[in-house]
């Protein structure tokens, strides 16, 4: 790319129409009915999803819209685009698009979906509204889905449409005041998260969702063809401002949603990106029936390959403050050694303390710690085996065979290695320790796998995956974990 291009942007801006010329030939992108408000403030946009969406107004600068949104309230007319499909075979053809099981979502409620191609590439998410039994919309990110929709629907009785509807969104911690003082209805204070409903404002039926794409109490508005946008934007817009209200744009959103750790459609996942990898494995329900995508993601790595920083209590720290923390964290992690120990306080073993240290010793058992600054910080016990055991006493006996058929031959006790207990006193040193102990035994001449005789808890399993071992059986009281070891080929 040239220079000089890295150093400019492109927009899209509103201009008067020349006088004597006509617009009817020319092709030009579809605008919100309520892009008018927007008008007074110099605004720029962008193309999503087919439609505006508006970058950049001259009513507050950036950082003032975040503040509104995170402490009063915003109005803010989106670019997502919905699409209906109808018919009998509506909830089939979903099925086969979505991830998720479709049929979990009633009449009443919305649910977030992604769509993947066949390789398990992501296409773009967006908001599932169950309208009708066979009725639904799904008021699309960024991308083109029309399309794919129409490619996959060849033999089913369905309709995919255009309902001209167009989304605006209201949030922020007063969102459902102004709600309540709007409505006729008295639902601002009971309806939950992801449901949506019908409302009269000024005698208008007006569709809203408990959603948004801030993480802050908000809503969403879908005006429709037979609504009077006007006479529904200008009430909020108006009675809005009574509380604080002003118009946004994307920016104040941008850093919002990433401060919330919400994804944006080809910013954060695209075509070369699946959901495990961007942290959306848990919206796909690999049990379901065949949809799009089902063979290659069944296949994929499960590993999250996106990271974030957690604040603490939400506050931002100063950024010295954070570098100053990290490096006390990457001077301990680079100065930590392994060592094998001959004991090890059980008492503070968190899932298998009544195994004391004669177990945790004999038959060529070993204790490894990790050790910094004189001070050991994480354990990991282990025994060894030729076979895998799924309980305590399988390890007993497994790793005493071992041992003993070890004394007859060349002393090296069994070919596995089994992880039964880890635990750490130091934020970082289980991860450490068996990244330390897995280098430990891809290095040994005899050992060939690392597997875990683990608990069978939630905290157990996160733990594992989230440090690279892949779930292998689960058993009566326990799981076990393996670690992939590939050994060094010497030439």
């Amino acid at each position: 790319m040239h220079d000089s291009l890295k150093k400019v942007r492109f927009s899209i801006k509103p201009s008067m129409i020349e006088k004597g010329r006509s617009l009817e030939l020319a092709r030009t992108l579809p605008v919100h009915p309520l892009t008018y408000q927007e008008l007074p403030f110099d605004p720029e946009y962008s193309q999503y999803a087919g439609r505006l969406t508006t970058e950049k107004l001259s009513n507050a600068t950036p950082d003032e819209m975040y503040w509104k949104t995170r402490q009063e309230l915003i109005l803010r007319h989106t670019g997502e685009y919905p699409y209906e499909v109808a018919g009998p075979d509506a909830l089939k053809l979903l099925q086969k698009i979505f991830p998720r099981d479709i049929s979990k979502v009633n009449v009443g409620r919305c649910s977030y979906q992604f769509a993947c191609y066949h390789d398990g590439g992501m296409i773009t998410d967006g908001l599932l509204l169950r309208i009708e039994e066979n009725k639904f919309w799904f008021a699309q990110a960024d991308g083109d889905l029309f399309s794919w929709y129409k490619a996959n629907a060849h033999g089913l009785n369905v309709n995919i449409t255009d309902p001209d509807v167009w989304v605006s969104q209201v949030q922020g911690p007063k969102s459902m005041e102004l709600l309540d003082h709007l409505i006729d209805e008295d639902i601002a204070k009971t309806w939950k998260y992801f449901d949506w409903t019908t409302v009269t404002i000024k005698g208008e039926k007006l569709i809203i969702s408990r959603t948004g794409f801030t993480n802050e109490l908000g809503w969403e508005l879908y005006l429709r063809p037979e609504n009077n946008a006007e006479l529904i934007g200008d009430l909020i817009l108006e009675e809005g401002k009574k509380m604080g209200m002003i118009l946004t744009a994307t920016p104040s959103f941008r850093g919002r949603r990433i401060e919330a750790g919400l994804l944006s459609a080809g910013q954060d996942f695209d075509k070369n990106t699946n959901p495990f990898s961007v942290g959306l494995g848990k919206f796909v329900d690999l049990e379901k029936e065949n949809f799009i995508g089902k063979e290659a993601l069944v296949a994929a790595d499960k590993n999250c390959k996106t990271w974030g920083i957690r604040i603490k209590d939400g506050i931002q720290k100063k950024s010295q403050i954070i570098k100053k923390r990290l490096n006390n964290f990457f001077e301990w992690v680079k100065g930590a050694d392994l060592v094998s120990l001959k004991e090890c306080n059980t008492n503070e073993d968190p899932v298998r303390p009544e195994l004391d240290n004669e177990f945790r010793t004999s038959y060529g058992r070993k204790i490894y710690g990790v050790k910094y600054k004189n001070e050991i910080h994480a354990i990991m016990c282990f025994a060894f085996t030729n076979e895998i055991p799924r309980n305590v006493d399988e390890l007993d006996k497994l790793s005493k065979d071992a041992f003993l058929q070890s004394a007859l031959r060349d002393q090296k006790v069994g070919k596995i290695a089994i992880a039964y207990t880890v635990w750490s006193k130091k934020k970082g040193g289980g991860k450490l320790i068996v990244k330390e102990v897995f280098n430990k035994i891809k290095k040994s001449n005899h050992l060939n796998r690392l597997v875990t005789l683990s608990p069978l808890t939630d905290m157990a399993y996160k733990f594992h995956i989230k440090n690279g071992a892949r779930l292998i059986s689960v058993n009566e009281t326990t799981q076990n974990f393996e670690y992939k070891v590939i050994k060094n080929k010497k030439y």
